[in-house]
């Protein structure tokens, strides 16, 4: 009640019905979507279907009998820590949900501050999106964001120096006269784009040159979208805006289901053996005696990159509350580097009691017992990297609170934090990939392979483990020596992050088979359906080969097999490098070179 006041009392409500109309029909498509931000911190968006994250307290709750149990006296942090148990009443299996996240954070402490609504939709539904708000609204009524690319410094500097040039005056203006020229060039409109994501939505009754002019982007008359000539930022007071951003996370629990035929949304939070890979490799079954990863979580999004993989190994973590600490950790600024790691690594306290995300700060001194108003006030504050007056270090370090000193310390560093809502809503997507990755393993590598990759060297990666060990050796060396450092391509980098898991893949006993011309599809791998344990690339892998060529071939061989290498490249879009490279590949054995005429 206290939500929908304010919500409905402020004229808020119209934003949360277009959202709730959008993942609907996002979800009646088959793509899920993710939300990002401090929406999950309303229990109106949850139940509206806008998010999947839950802000009440820590609860049980039965589906048959609608009996309930909540935790508030702050000793369960996540619901989803609590384990599954039998309802008293009917005896049904009941799972534990609420991530105890406040709603001020969302809509202010008076509730009357603007929602933000952000919502991850798959990359390839979100085009659809879009359009989805020209047929709710019309198409005079909804316009893309608008941007204005300026000049730059060092552009500036280029146009004196063309101008002096032209002019035949080189070298004869003072630097402080260039200077002066570049200045005044400094920050012109150079040229229109638009915002990868944010759509403006003008009322009914108003027209949308009461607000700004509109434009196609690039002054291109053929795009499907007008965008505002001004500038979303000067405008944002008095046009609402929806950001239906694309993500790879909906697209991957897409690929999964598809491949799978499970749906993502029944997999458990608490799985134990889900659990493990943050902390260990034990769950991979992997074979130890030839692995150095401490923990199985490569390839996890959210917690793949080395510098969380650190902080996991560090801190062990084995409750979803922990990951989204960790979650907050990596995403906040000062809040892990000098300040929580210096607390666990000196014993100080633990991961479970340090700040992680901005919430945390509001929920621990409500349950300190602190007054509502401070608490909020104080966590802004802290949140925006202002710190703390002296009047609430003061009130803070009352005896009746009993708040450690640490923790105040603490406070003072922080510069930016993370909404909990956010690093919830990341990481139960990332516990469900990490569910495929343990209990469906192929699957899992057919994603992490065709979607989270930036760069393949699929030879390597189908000779085994030997070779996909000296290649990243090769790699590795060069990247931690000072001499050839900078050789070292975003290339080469990218293809280490994909041996990465193909040595792991190897070690787990599941293999890559080679590209085949009749069963490899055009961008995705596949499980083989004939050899155990064995995925199949696709044709994307091979370098300059993209995803319109290799449809060709799919398209082709469905109509009918193929008689000849001449064949293969007269009907497809093949070049002779791609046919050369399939050959060395021994992917065309058994092709004869021409068609040869049949006498039987």
């Amino acid at each position: 009640k206290r939500e929908l006041d304010s919500i409905i009392g402020h004229g808020f409500y119209v934003v949360y019905y277009i959202s709730h109309l959008l993942v609907k029909k996002s979800l009646e498509d088959g793509y899920m979507v993710g939300s990002r931000g401090s929406v999950g911190s309303s229990f109106v968006a949850t139940m509206a279907n806008i998010t999947e994250v839950n802000p009440l307290a820590p609860h049980y709750v039965c589906p048959k009998c609608h009996y309930v149990e909540f935790f508030t006296d702050g000793s369960v942090a996540s619901g989803f820590d609590l384990p599954d148990k039998k309802c008293p009443n009917c005896g049904e299996i009941i799972r534990g949900d609420g991530q105890d996240i406040p709603f001020e954070t969302f809509l202010g402490f008076e509730g009357d501050k603007v929602p933000d609504i952000d919502l991850n939709f798959s990359g390839d539904y979100q085009p659809r999106a879009h359009n989805y708000l020209k047929e709710v609204f019309g198409e005079d009524h909804v316009f893309r964001a608008g941007t204005i690319g300026t000049v730059a410094q060092q552009t500036a500097f280029g146009y004196v120096k063309g101008y002096e040039e032209e002019m035949g005056i080189e070298g004869q203006m003072r630097q402080a006269q260039v200077l002066h020229l570049a200045k005044g060039c400094d920050g012109v409109k150079r040229t229109t784009g638009q915002h990868p994501g944010g759509i403006l939505v003008v009322p009914n009754e108003f027209d949308v040159h009461d607000f700004t002019p509109v434009q196609y982007p690039a002054n291109n008359p053929f795009a499907d979208w007008k965008t505002t000539h001004f500038e979303f930022h000067d405008i944002h007071d008095n046009l609402l805006k929806f950001d239906i951003l694309g993500h790879v996370d909906p697209t991957a629990m897409k690929l999964l289901e598809e491949q799978s035929g499970i749906d993502p949304k029944t997999i458990p939070m608490n799985d134990p053996e889900t659990m493990k890979i943050f902390s260990s490799v034990e769950s991979l079954h992997i074979d130890t005696s030839k692995n150095t990863e401490v923990t199985g979580a490569a390839g996890i999004p959210e917690f793949g990159t080395p510098f969380v993989r650190g902080i996991l190994e560090l801190t062990k973590p084995t409750t979803f509350d922990e990951l989204v600490r960790i979650s907050g950790l990596s995403h906040g600024t000062d809040v892990w580097l000098n300040n929580a790691k210096d607390l666990i690594d000196s014993g100080q306290c633990t991961l479970k009691d340090v700040i992680g995300c901005r919430d945390d700060i509001m929920v621990y001194l409500l349950h300190k017992g602190l007054p509502a108003k401070l608490a909020f006030t104080i966590m802004e504050s802290v949140r925006k990297g202002k710190g703390l007056k002296d009047e609430w270090k003061e009130e803070m370090s009352k005896k009746e609170y009993n708040i450690d000193p640490w923790y105040i310390d603490s406070c003072l560093k922080i510069k930016y934090m993370f909404p909990k809502a956010h690093a919830v809503a990341y990481v139960m997507m990332a516990v469900r990939i990490a569910w495929f990755k343990v209990h469906q393993p192929l699957y899992y590598y057919c994603m992490f392979f065709s979607i989270r990759c930036d760069a393949y060297e699929i030879e390597t990666m189908i000779a085994g483990e030997n070779m996909i060990r000296s290649r990243m050796n090769e790699i590795s060396q060069k990247m931690n020596s000072n001499e050839h450092k900078s050789e070292v391509s975003k290339k080469e980098k990218d293809i280490y992050s994909t041996l990465e898991l193909a040595l792991e893949m190897v070690l787990r006993g599941y293999r890559i088979g080679n590209i085949d011309l009749n069963r490899s599809q055009a961008s995705t791998f596949i499980v083989d359906p004939d050899h155990k344990n064995t995925i199949i690339p696709p044709f994307t892998t091979i370098d300059g080969l993209g995803s319109n060529v290799a449809e060709t071939v799919v398209e082709e061989r469905e109509k009918r097999p193929f008689l000849s290498k001449q064949d293969l490249m007269a009907r497809t879009s093949l070049n002779g490098t791609h046919i050369k490279k399939l050959e060395s590949m021994g992917v065309l054995k058994g092709l004869q070179e021409e068609n040869q005429m049949s006498l039987f």
